[in-house]
């Protein structure tokens, strides 16, 4: 999404909050042959999150995701991604949802500059995570990797 388009997309945010019953996100874990993870860190909030975005109108949730992750990431998606699941995010607005996917087939022909939306990118192993990795991503991994109950919350 272009810069401008960015813009009116955050002076909308609280209008479609206001309108709408349901937002939704999209997420994508993505990992690389080391079974690393691929984590961002934003410029406009704290700690390293999956990559990820809006699901826009008319959009599906699959395709937004694939769209967010190549222009936060240059993330390629070369085959089918795997729905882990569709959380509430209920702790800023009490319709948010988030649909994550888990990437394993992909390509990164270049890595997008560092710029006001995503400071960082980065691949990480589990046991060497950022500190400031937030617990909804530990909490993900957790689910995927070592068997824990997935929740139905974000947190």
């Amino acid at each position: 999404m272009h810069l401008f388009s960015k813009i009116i997309h955050c002076l909308l945010r609280p209008y479609w909050r206001l309108t709408r019953g349901l937002t939704l996100g999209a997420q994508a874990i993505v990992i690389d042959e080391k079974s690393r993870i691929l984590l961002i860190r934003h410029g406009y909030r704290p700690g390293w999150h999956f990559p990820g975005g809006g699901v826009e109108w008319n959009e599906p949730i699959g395709t937004a995701m694939e769209r967010e992750l190549f222009e936060e990431t240059g993330v390629e998606i070369t085959g089918k991604a795997k729905l882990h699941g569709v959380f509430c995010n209920f702790e800023k607005f009490p319709g948010d949802h988030i649909a994550l996917y888990i990437v394993e087939h992909w390509k990164q022909d270049k890595i997008p500059e560092p710029n006001a939306e995503i400071k960082e990118i980065g691949f990480f192993y589990r046991d060497a995570l950022p500190e400031q990795t937030v617990k909804a991503v530990r909490n993900r991994l957790a689910e995927i990797f070592d068997n824990v109950t997935i929740s139905n919350k974000w947190q």
